[in-house]
């Protein structure tokens, strides 16, 4: 969503999608920001339009890579944590290969950081595993972790096997 060529790099993972049988949607391509009178409208409008999105959706694909921090985008696990009250299917990835603690070198206020061997909170990953969903976490890190197209791949394919497989 960030990225100068987010455009571009939607477009890719949504040619990735198609060919596994998965109907891809992405925020900026299937609903472009609307204009608004203020910053602030605009910003509802495109958070209802990306809800929208997600309530269209019979899964998740997420990127929970570490985003201007040591966790995951926080919208981004927001729309996770939306999907999976909605009950859909939900599967992720992260392109940095340690744990969760082994990211946070300390709390400045000294409250206990947790440790379970998790890639992050353990309401992330807990969730996705209670929707019988997927967590790839890469083995090495990715040089780019927001255009890291193999890992999606995967994550795709994980979700494609995942949909088929389930009773209809």
């Amino acid at each position: 969503m960030f990225l100068p060529d987010a455009l571009e790099v939607l477009a890719a993972k949504k040619r990735i999608c198609l060919p596994l049988g998965l109907e891809p949607v992405a925020p900026l391509i299937d609903t472009p920001p609307p204009p608004a009178a203020t910053a602030r409208a605009r910003a509802f409008a495109i958070a209802a339009g990306n809800e929208a999105l997600i309530r269209s959706c019979v899964a998740v694909i997420a990127n929970l890579s570490p985003f201007r921090g040591v966790s995951a985008d926080v919208g981004t696990v927001y729309e996770v944590g939306l999907a999976r009250g909605l009950g859909l299917a939900l599967f992720a990835y992260t392109c940095d290969p340690r744990d969760y603690a082994a990211r946070v070198l300390a709390d400045p206020d000294g409250l206990d950081i947790e440790d379970f061997g998790l890639s992050d909170n353990l309401m992330i990953e807990g969730g996705i595993a209670g929707a019988g969903g997927t967590f790839l976490r890469v083995s090495a890190p990715s040089a780019d972790p927001w255009r890291d197209l193999g890992t999606f791949t995967a994550c795709a394919r994980a979700a494609a096997a995942a949909l088929a497989a389930r009773p209809r």
